[in-house]
């Protein structure tokens, strides 16, 4: 298996564990960049197959990273689809340049997307071919992983089967050396959802038990109803780092969650980009961009 420079992993992981920042989530897949797409101004007419419509989600994507406000200086991550690891920037691998070019510590999402709801949860489709993904994400210098799952509602039985499915595989990815998010989201529209997230945090408590002596994970959680409720998480020494997602909260709403979160720093996707657009001059969306990134920062930071 390839490995990667030591000097960088460790380089990596302290930025990962301590420094301020949040992570970027520039990961939508097949399903959501249509959405995606349309967000920033181009509309489903302006491809006539998949492959132009990923060349269009690589060209949003590395306008993002190459602009001069997504640096290690308040990004301190970004996770990236498969398709965008295995492409280049300005002929550099992706993540390469992240880590080289902006200071980013980079991940890749994993999942096959999600199965059909049960339990009022909606499981991680199987991943047959994880092993063979993880070595060439270790080849191409990534640092860790990320991977979803939904919570519908309070349900114990629906909630401990997902988090039993994130640890199972989160200890597959430990074993190829890189740092698993745990992503069981809980989508914020449920009437139930301050129940959701009290079973949540102790499924999560039991399944951190068998986590290997000596290795971390990181868990990505939707902003909780009651503020400061995953704390415990954020203390405890094998969690790398909590960060939370925005879940559909516009980026305000976001940002004033989030800083009631101590502990907590931003993996923010949709209210990264909000505001962002293919017909903005490149000044005009270096300038937005910088905006959202200072403020998601400054939400980060005073977490």
């Amino acid at each position: 298996m390839s490995e990667r420079p030591q000097d960088n992993v460790k380089a990596m992981a302290a930025q990962a564990e301590n420094k301020d920042g949040f992570i970027a989530a520039l990961d939508q897949s097949g399903g959501s960049t249509p959405k995606a797409l349309k967000l920033y101004g181009i509309d489903e007419g302006a491809w006539s197959n998949e492959a132009e419509m990923f060349d269009l989600i690589h060209q949003m994507r590395a306008r993002i990273i190459k602009s001069p406000a997504f640096t290690g200086d308040k990004v301190m991550g970004a996770i990236l689809f498969e398709q965008t690891m295995d492409r280049d920037i300005d002929g550099t691998p992706t993540a390469q340049y992240l880590w080289e070019k902006r200071g980013v510590v980079p991940f890749l999402k994993v999942d096959k997307g999600l199965a059909d709801t049960q339990d009022g949860v909606k499981l991680m489709k199987p991943m047959p071919d994880l092993d063979a993904l993880l070595e060439r994400a270790v080849a191409k210098g990534v640092f860790g992983t990320k991977m979803r799952s939904v919570i519908d509602a309070a349900n114990a039985k629906g909630i401990a089967a997902i988090v039993a499915q994130q640890f199972e595989i989160a200890r597959q990815i430990l074993d190829h050396g890189l740092v698993p998010i745990i992503e069981p989201e809980v989508t914020i529209s449920i009437s139930d959802k301050a129940q959701a997230e009290e079973i949540l945090l102790s499924e999560i408590q039991k399944h951190l038990d068998g986590v290997q002596a000596g290795k971390q994970v990181m868990l990505k959680l939707t902003l909780p109803t009651k503020a400061n409720l995953y704390k415990p998480l954020i203390d405890d020494p094998r969690v790398m780092r909590v960060v939370a997602l925005s879940g559909g909260y516009s980026r305000e709403e976001a940002n004033e969650k989030l800083a009631q979160n101590t502990g907590m720093i931003a993996s923010f996707s949709r209210a990264l980009t909000e505001g962002l657009s293919a017909r903005q001059s490149d000044a005009e969306f270096d300038a937005a961009l910088a905006s959202a990134i200072d403020s998601i920062f400054e939400a980060s930071r005073s977490a």
